[in-house]
Order: structure tokens, then C-alpha cells, then sequence
């Protein structure tokens, strides 16, 4: 009976909304359709008159409307908020040679696995050739003018050879030395380590062209853009490793929790597409500035991902524990619709009698009640009472405005 009686009413409301939004007189609805057919202002006022619900006294008090001062409430210290995972960027190492070289054989391929310094691409490099030819050159003429100087040493100490004999040897061995070095440091440029450099031989079954691109990290291939003969150049960084053991999550914080967010401050994160399962990190970055189209702020946690589950792109919220009590407007969960995708609350207009809608940003739900996370704030009036009701007639309002023209 009682639903009856609402609908019954929600017509009546729909009549007198078509009849001027709340107005009883016939005479003052005909005076505003002409007003509607009139140019481009009174279209756009009209439009904005839509988003407005009017009601008399006796409607008002049949559909049960209460309107009532949002207080101050004490939520939970906990944050919830979207969040979306990505790769954590300092474990990710993108590799390529140091010096052009042409691709051999690919040892590695996508998602396997490798340990650092693990072999995973063999090159094959004409000027790291030529470069390790002059190293064995310089290293055998080191050794060369190292031993004519310890034999002219030697002599002048016997006073067999003179001194200058013995300085221009020296002179020859500290510039081969020099030589030497400078070759040496050349190839370590070129990646190679201090035990690959003084492992160099000649006549070695290796050639002295070829080398190995190993990982700088424990971790996954993720990206391989090589094929065997493909040239490389020092700027190219074809293969990427991502060590997956940790994930940055990026959290979308509202404005209103800006004081209460730090770094260093717990997080655990759910996923929809892992159910039932958490995944515990701490923030480690709080943006100084606010996003321009969604007005969120973001917020950076790590994340351990110990079984690699997590993955890149995945949606989720995140749970920040502040250790902050946090005053923010609540107001029942019935109180919020949802109209054309967005969530709103109905506020008093400024006639009496009106109610328009205000979209909103939630937060925290806490036995019946919600945060109100935007655009609301304690101490200002809302509907708590009737929010459904003013929902129908809204819609209906705006069907029926659509249906006339």
C-alpha cells in the first residue's frame, strides 16, 4: 500500500514538474514552455532548472524527505583507495652493448628467468676485436720493455751501462705501461669485467670479437627486441629484465587526505583478479601536486610480490594505515545515489521546497555510514531521508523534458 502511495505521489510530482517544477499554477507552465522554445540563455538555464527536484509541503512530508546537518564523525584510520600496480622501476634493467655489435646466438628468451651477470645474449663486435688485439699487442710489449728495463737496472748497478741508458729504459717501460692501462680501461668501457680483461689470450677457441650481454639483476626477461644477425648500436637497449620481487603501487588519495598521508606508512593492497588474497608494502612517496582532470593526489607504495603474482596494469585498492583518526562528513549509506554513472547526494536549493543533486567522493564505509570524501563538509545540510524518491522523479523529470522536444 505504502509503495503505492509512493509512486502515486512520484506521479503527482512528475505532473507538477512538467508544470513549471513545482509551480500550481497552469498559466506560469505554459509561460515557461515558451520561454524553453526561446534562444540558447534560456536552454541552458532550463537545463540547469532539470537538475532541481520541487516539491510542496505535503509531498515533501508524504514522500518522508528529512533533511538534517552533517556531523563530524570519527572514521577509521584506515584510507581505502583505488590503486593500480606497475613495475617497480628501479628493478628494471634495460640492456644493450656498450659498442656496436651484431647478434650471434639469443641464449635467453621472454619470461625466463635469469641470476645476475647470467648470460643472455652472444655478441659479436669487429672494433671489441680490434680492441683485444691491441690489448694482447700492448700487454706483450709491456712485458718486453719491463724486462730490457730490470736488465738495464741491473747493468747500472754493476756500473756495466750507464745511467742514461738505464732512465731511457725506464722512460720506454713507464710508457708502455701507461699503453697498457689505458687498453685495459677501454675494454672495461666496452662491459667487460677486470677478471674478463685479464683473461684475454690469443689463439683462445673464443674469437676476440665475441662477448656476452648478461643481466645486471636477478629477475625476468620481459622485453626482447633481438634476432640473431641484427646489428645493435650502443644506444639501443633491446632486452629488458624486471626483477618482479617487488611492484610499485600507485594510489589515487583524495585531497581530504592529504594531511593524514606520509611516507613510511603500512599498506595492503587487494586485487580483483586475486580474491581473498593481500599483499603488505609501505609508501615511500606522497605527491606534491593534485591530478588537473580527476583532482586525486597520488601516493607510491612497494609492494612485496614474493610469488611474482602480481603483475603490471592490475587494479585493486589499497589500504593505508595512517595511525590518524581522520574527522570527515558522514551520512547514511541510503542517502547516496547514483544518477548516470555518477554517485550524489541531494542538498536543499535555494527555494523552498527544492533539492538538487551533488556528486560526491566516498571513502570509508562503517556500520551504515559512509565518508563523504568531496564536496561535502560537516556542518552542511543534505537529504539522509527520501534521496530515492527525489532520485525517480529526477530521472523521470529528465526523460519526460527529453520526450518534449
Amino acid at each position: 500500500m505504502k509503495n503505492l502511495t509512493v509512486l502515486s505521489l512520484i506521479g503527482l510530482l512528475l505532473g507538477s514538474l512538467l508544470t513549471g517544477c513545482g509551480s500550481n499554477s497552469g498559466s506560469q507552465a505554459h509561460t515557461q514552455t515558451e520561454q524553453h522554445q526561446q534562444g540558447s540563455q534560456h536552454n541552458e538555464e532550463s537545463s540547469q532548472h532539470t537538475r532541481e527536484v520541487h516539491l510542496t509541503e505535503k509531498q515533501e512530508s508524504s514522500l518522508g524527505i528529512k533533511v538534517e546537518t552533517l556531523s563530524e564523525g570519527n572514521a577509521s584510520s584506515t584510507i581505502s583507495r583505488p590503486a593500480s600496480v606497475g613495475y617497480d622501476l628501479d628493478q628494471i634493467a634495460k640492456v644493450g652493448p656498450r659498442i656496436e655489435a651484431k647478434v650471434v646466438k639469443v641464449i635467453k628468451d621472454l619470461g625466463d628467468r635469469v641470476k645476475q651477470d647470467e648470460p643472455i645474449a652472444l655478441m659479436s663486435s669487429v672494433g671489441l676485436g680490434k680492441a683485444r688485439a691491441e690489448y694482447i699487442r700492448l700487454r706483450t710489449e709491456l712485458k718486453a720493455e719491463k724486462a730490457h728495463y730490470e736488465r738495464e737496472k741491473s747493468l747500472y748497478e754493476q756500473e756495466i751501462s750507464s745511467r742514461a741508458e738505464m732512465l731511457q729504459a725506464e722512460a720506454h717501460y713507464q710508457e708502455a705501461k701507461a699503453s697498457y692501462n689505458a687498453a685495459a680501461e677501454s675494454l672495461r668501457l666496452y662491459g667487460l669485467s677486470k677478471e674478463d680483461v685479464q683473461n684475454i689470450e690469443a689463439g683462445s677457441d673464443e674469437p676476440l670479437s665475441h662477448f656476452y650481454l648478461t643481466s645486471p639483476l636477478d629477475g625476468v626477461i620481459q622485453e626482447r627486441d633481438i634476432s640473431p644477425g641484427q646489428t645493435i648500436s650502443p644506444s639501443e637497449t633491446p632486452i629488458h629484465v624486471a626483477n618482479l620481487s617487488k611492484m610499485w603501487v600507485i594510489i589515487d588519495a583524495y585531497e581530504q587526505d592529504i594531511r593524514y598521508l606520509d611516507k613510511g606508512q603500512s599498506v595492503s593492497l587487494s586485487v580483483r583478479s586475486i580474491p581473498g588474497e593481500t599483499f603488505e608494502g609501505k609508501t615511500d612517496w606522497v605527491s606534491y601536486s593534485l591530478e588537473k582532470q580527476t583532482r586525486t593526489m597520488p601516493v607510491r607504495a612497494v609492494v612485496e610480490n614474493p610469488n611474482r603474482k602480481l603483475r603490471a596494469g592490475m587494479f585493486g585498492t589499497a589500504r593505508i594505515s595512517t595511525g590518524k583518526e581522520r574527522n570527515v562528513a558522514m551520512i547514511p549509506i541510503d542517502a547516496v545515489q547514483t544518477i548516470e554513472g555518477e554517485q550524489v547526494v541531494f542538498v536543499p536549493g535555494n527555494e523552498n521546497g527544492s533539492y538538487k543533486p551533488v556528486e560526491v567522493m566516498l571513502g570509508s564505509e562503517n556500520e551504515g555510514y559512509v565518508e563523504i570524501a568531496s564536496c561535502l563538509k560537516p556542518g552542511q545540510q543534505a537529504v539522509i531521508t527520501g534521496a530515492f524518491d527525489l532520485k525517480s522523479a529526477l530521472t523521470a523529470k529528465g526523460r519526460s523534458a527529453s520526450h518534449g522536444h
